[in-house]
């Protein structure tokens, strides 16, 4: 994992060594066979995400009252010539206009090819690189360069215990993670269901904790007001709700 490059060329200042770690750990976990996906299809699932906001296409939908107005393709990295339409679809929308995605529109994209299992994945894809990316772009640094993927199969091994009728896919509850996703949820006494909407693919979920953990506060702590860092919890919780309003998240 150390041949992995997280410097932020430009940043004014110093970054965490934790950070960096969990950084690091992301683009590694990016690189190798997933769920659903290879390595290589990782990555360039990744690309197509970095992509999107420069998307003619993403661009139009975006400045349109409703993005179903847009008509037209996405445009593509040569990386992502081989993924499916649907793949594209989802990792464009959910980087670029994830506050106005609906049920509708995510029952077209399974119906268009791209199952429960490999959407998530897909979704925990672009959204574990987001916040790298945006992290990078807080700092004035240019985004770290991804990894060349490594090789091997993907699992496809779906979590025993997946409920569906929760949310959109199919989550799984804290009581139901036994054997390996037994340590899924941190021990932690409260689970959001935010905190389980990758559970379908557990090693997302384990990645997003780590990020979490650096970035945010811990799952164990999340219900823990004293809980804090360099600020306190007060004003963590005041930056979190402004930078969800800004990104219009759905929470």
């Amino acid at each position: 994992m150390r041949d992995i490059a997280v410097e932020y060329a430009g940043a004014a200042v110093a970054v965490r060594g934790d950070l960096r770690d969990a950084h690091r750990a992301v683009l590694d976990a990016l690189r190798r066979p997933g769920a659903w996906f290879t390595g290589a299809e990782r990555i360039a699932i990744a690309a197509e995400s970095r992509l999107a906001p420069r998307c003619a296409l993403c661009r139009a939908r975006k400045q349109s009252l409703s993005p179903e107005h847009a008509r037209g393709e996405h445009e593509r990295t040569r990386a992502g010539a081989d993924l499916s339409a649907s793949v594209i679809e989802v990792a464009h929308r959910v980087r670029t206009d994830s506050g106005r995605l609906t049920r509708s529109w995510f029952e077209r994209a399974i119906a268009s090819g791209i199952a429960e299992g490999p959407y998530v994945e897909v979704v925990g894809i672009a959204t574990l690189l987001a916040g790298i990316d945006y992290f990078c772009r807080a700092l004035g640094a240019p985004p770290l360069p991804l990894p060349e993927p490594l090789p091997g199969a993907p699992s496809r091994r779906e979590p025993a215990g997946l409920r569906s009728g929760i949310a959109w896919v199919p989550l799984l509850a804290p009581e139901d993670a036994s054997g390996p996703e037994a340590d899924l949820y941190d021990a932690a006494p409260m689970i959001p269901n935010i905190a389980r909407a990758l559970s379908s693919v557990p090693d997302h979920v384990r990645l997003l904790q780590r990020a979490t953990r650096s970035h945010y506060v811990a799952l164990s702590d999340l219900g823990d007001p004293m809980k804090g860092r360099a600020i306190d919890r007060v004003q963590i919780e005041l930056v979190a709700a402004r930078v969800s309003a800004i990104n219009e998240c759905f929470y």
